[in-house]
């Protein structure tokens, strides 16, 4: 009789342990395909990634001394010229730079960032590899790019495009930028243009609603910034 009710508690133990080990597989492995599934927009990935190749082109009305600064410098991984505090830049009408620093004549400020929130949204465009830099010319005109600045901006990117059929790709709007990399100029700019693009590659198109971009127009003091983030 003794050996019975040990045998059924070992039973009852067992049939515990079963359900218990069942419901954490069914629990993690639903959690794997929230994190991985792309062909469904409304599982929202974010991922503390890097956003890369930030560029930034300055364009006074006339010669002007500027310090530059990044609202978060601990964010920064790599910049050019080497960002302390500050960018010390004498800026000239036609975009060129020289850094006060170490008097070298440069086109463009540079840094990269770690802890961007990138993400799989409702909203962007789908991109076939084929309509890439048709799509890309015409939409960075719309955001404000010149045509030299928009050549580099695909130059850059589109090999990085290019790597899949299809891409998820979505403009971060400017107040999450300077959400995330506040940045402040000594003498503010009259226009000031961020573009930052987040794009995942995909296998096969998915649904998601055509954001919407404003036309930006220049005009006085502008100043641009391009970079963007891939999705992983």
């Amino acid at each position: 009789m003794k050996n019975k009710k040990i045998i059924l508690l070992i039973l009852i133990l067992l049939i515990f342990i079963t359900i218990i080990l069942g419901v954490y597989f069914v629990f993690f492995y639903q959690n794997k395909s929230n994190i991985t599934n792309t062909t469904n927009p409304s599982n929202v990935i974010n991922l503390n990634i890097s956003t890369d190749k930030p560029i930034i082109y300055i364009y006074p009305e006339e010669t002007t001394s500027l310090l530059i600064s990044l609202g978060y410098p601990e964010k920064i991984t790599c910049s050019y010229p080497t960002y302390s505090e500050k960018w010390d830049v004498t800026a000239y009408p036609d975009g060129t730079l020289i850094d006060n620093t170490t008097n070298r004549e440069l086109y463009a400020l540079y840094w990269e960032g770690e802890n961007f929130n990138a993400s799989v949204a409702d909203e962007g465009f789908i991109v076939n590899k084929n309509e890439t830099v048709k799509f890309l010319e015409e939409k960075l005109d719309i955001l404000g790019l010149s045509n030299k600045e928009a050549e580099e901006f695909i130059i850059y990117w589109l090999p990085k495009l290019q790597e899949s059929e299809y891409n998820y790709v979505r403009f971060t709007s400017q107040e999450e930028l300077n959400s995330y990399m506040p940045l402040e100029f000594s003498k503010e700019p009259d226009t000031l243009i961020r573009i930052h693009m987040q794009f995942k590659h995909l296998d096969e198109p998915i649904k998601v609603k055509e954001q919407i971009l404003n036309k930006k127009e220049r005009s006085g003091f502008t100043v641009v910034e391009w970079g963007g983030t891939e999705i992983k």
